[in-house]
């Protein structure tokens, strides 16, 4: 072998051990990476993440009762008080109350029943506590009328406030004080009034 090919030979196995060191270095440069690379994905941020908007409250709808009031009904011998069924949606007797009274306070729509409450009669307050039914209304009712149209409205007012409890005891008052004679013949009003007492003190 002459001095050229032993000088080329030499030169090979140089190129030949640096390729083999550099590949033996990337590699274990790979290997090194991997090994330092957790498997576990990488955590969100909590800043980051997508919130759900909050739906908004909802109010509770109000329950719907059947309450009624009571009008007035020729007969034989003079008038009944006659019911007319009305839905009501409240969340409470006292509201459920107060809407029927305003209606009664309207008065009759059609048909052939009547009120004796007089016109203009105002609600001025209603409370509903334990077993008793407070009214309060204006002056407008003491006015007008004889004693069968006086006692004709203490019946709707007496069966209108028990519509929910018919064994309630009812107060009327008329501009927030207690009601002792109604009307100009001086019928006197024993309270409480109930239906029961109102029949056996005040038949119409």
């Amino acid at each position: 072998m002459n001095d050229q090919q032993r000088t080329n030979r030499n030169i090979s196995s140089g190129v030949i051990a640096a390729v083999s060191s550099a590949v033996v270095a990337v590699s274990g440069g790979v290997a090194w990476i991997t090994s330092q690379t957790p498997n576990t994905p990488t955590p969100v941020n909590p800043s980051q993440s997508i919130r759900q908007p909050q739906q908004p409250l909802t109010t509770q709808p109000a329950n719907e009762q059947t309450a009624s009031i009571y009008w007035l009904k020729p007969k034989d011998t003079g008038v009944e008080l006659v019911p007319q069924p009305l839905k009501i949606a409240a969340a409470q007797p006292n509201q459920v109350l107060e809407k029927a009274f305003q209606a009664l306070l309207s008065g009759p729509s059609e048909g052939t029943d009547s009120t004796t409450i007089p016109q203009g009669t105002q609600l001025l307050g209603m409370k509903v506590e334990n077993n008793e039914v407070h009214v309060n209304l204006s002056e407008n009712f003491t006015s007008g009328g004889g004693s069968t149209s006086m006692m004709g409205r203490v019946g709707q007012v007496v069966y209108t406030a028990t519509t929910l409890n018919p064994d309630a005891k009812v107060f009327i008052e008329v501009n927030g004080k207690p009601l002792e004679v109604l009307g100009g013949e001086g019928v006197e009003i024993e309270q409480p009034l109930t239906r029961k007492s109102f029949n056996q003190n005040y038949p119409l």
